[in-house]
């Protein structure tokens, strides 16, 4: 009450001057702000997988894959041993583990499946969802999208729900193989397990196998029918699905769309195209 006019326009001044200079100091986001590395393998036993990855490309194409992203700082991924098979996101930078990478490839099946999904199939799907679960914990963490409910599920939703944006051919091939992943996990129809293995932050393989065949068959019951015909959706949930669906797409469009480049993106699946069969033929040839 007691302050001089000049006193309180001097304060005035500096606040605004104060909040100006911060907000110029923000970064700008922007597209193109991935970054890679390779780091050289601890074990000598994952020397080929780094190899092959480096070889052909393998981050290379995920940058590429992932530069829609508009980021306010680089986001880098990478490939590390780490004594266990793991992936997480940490301060601006994803990194996934050899270990984790050679469990997806010992878990492959010895040939092609029924349905049309290929061995090389069972390796890129759960491989491209592994990083683009982890890219969902930088996303949410970078940009501070609010997420409810519990956040290992939401990365889960939005890996699946990017890979539907493959085209029909490619979302087919990565759903199923990344649902085979956890599909290869579950213990049988009839499962007995300790009430600690329910309280971790990850949902069971069973639920997340379902979860994944859920946001597929809701986003195309045609494309994804033989999932329900054969059993491998219960019928009970296939009916909730398209719902569970349109709630993803409508969280998807709302919070993070505004943060894409939509020029690029429209690249998106001539991106994958381009350099998935590659990939896969030399998958198809170990």
């Amino acid at each position: 009450m007691g302050h001089k006019p000049a006193a309180i326009a001097a304060a005035m001044a500096a606040a605004i001057l104060w909040t100006v200079g911060n907000a110029s100091a923000a970064p700008k986001s922007k597209p193109n702000q991935i970054k890679y590395e390779y780091v050289s393998p601890k074990d000598p036993a994952h020397q080929p997988i780094h190899d092959q990855m480096k070889q052909g490309r393998a981050l290379e194409h995920l940058q590429e894959l992932l530069s829609p992203l508009r980021l306010s700082y680089p986001l880098t991924l990478k490939v590390a041993g780490c004594g266990a098979a793991n992936a997480w996101y940490d301060d601006e930078v994803i990194t996934v583990c050899y270990e984790m990478l050679a469990d997806i490839l010992k878990s492959a099946p010895p040939q092609d499946l029924p349905g049309g999904l290929s061995r090389a199939d069972t390796v890129l799907g759960p491989i491209l969802a592994v990083f683009l679960h982890e890219t969902a914990h930088a996303v949410f963490n970078m940009l501070q999208i609010p997420v409810l409910g519990r956040e290992e599920d939401a990365a889960d939703q939005f890996a699946a729900y990017v890979m539907l944006r493959l085209g029909k051919d490619e979302a087919r091939r990565m759903i199923l193989g990344s649902a085979y992943h956890h599909a290869i996990q579950m213990p049988g129809t009839h499962v007995t397990v300790p009430i600690q293995s329910l309280s971790g932050e990850h949902s069971t393989p069973a639920q997340r196998t379902f979860n994944i065949l859920c946001v597929a068959y809701g986003a195309d019951k045609t494309l994804f029918a033989d999932v329900v015909e054969r059993g491998f959706l219960p019928k009970d949930r296939a009916e909730v699905c398209a719902r569970e669906y349109d709630d993803l797409n409508f969280a998807m469009t709302k919070l993070i769309k505004p943060h894409i480049d939509q020029r690029l993106a429209g690249k998106f699946h001539g991106t994958w195209a381009r350099t998935v069969n590659a990939r896969r033929a030399n998958l198809a040839r170990r």
